[in-house]
C-alpha cells in the first residue's frame, strides 16, 4: 500500500514539491554560506518525493545552532515551501482518494518550516536517530 500511495503521490504532488526543495537547495549552495540549509533542502527533497513509510524525529545533539538556523530558513525559504504544502494539501483533500495525499502534505509542513535538527527515518524504526 505504501508503494502505491508513493507512486500516486509522486505524480500528483511529490515531483513538484521536490523541485521546490531542489531549487531552494541550489540557491542555498550557490550562496556558499548557506550550504547547511542547501544540504537540508536536498535531504527533504528526497523525503518529499517518497514520504510514505518514513517519518521525522528530532536529532540528538541539535542545539541552539539548529534553532537559529531554522529562523533563518523560515525567513528565506521555509514560508514559501510551507505555503506550497498547505495549498497542495488542501487541493488534494477535495477528493476522497486525495485525502491521504493531502494529509501527507500536512505531515511535511513541520520539516519544511524547521529542517535543521530533524532526521528522516523509516516508520518501522522511528526512534533511531544519530
Amino acid at each position: 500500500m505504501k508503494t502505491l500511495l508513493n507512486v500516486i503521490w509522486l505524480v500528483l504532488a511529490g515531483f513538484w514539491m521536490a523541485l521546490g526543495y531542489v531549487l531552494a537547495g541550489v540557491i542555498c549552495c550557490v550562496l556558499i554560506i548557506t550550504i547547511p540549509w542547501g544540504i537540508a533542502s536536498f535531504r527533504i527533497a528526497g523525503y518529499a518525493l517518497w514520504p510514505f513509510g518514513r517519518t521525522t524525529v528530532e536529532s540528538r545533539g541539535a542545539g541552539i545552532g539548529s534553532a537559529l538556523g531554522n529562523i533563518v530558513w523560515i525567513v528565506f525559504a521555509g514560508w514559501w515551501l510551507t505555503l506550497g504544502h498547505l495549498l497542495t494539501g488542501l487541493a488534494l483533500c477535495v477528493t476522497v482518494i486525495g485525502i491521504p495525499l493531502g494529509l501527507a502534505n500536512f505531515k511535511l509542513i513541520p520539516i519544511s518550516l524547521m529542517p535543521l535538527g530533524r532526521e528522516i527515518v523509516p516508520t518501522d524504526r522511528p526512534f533511531i536517530a544519530r
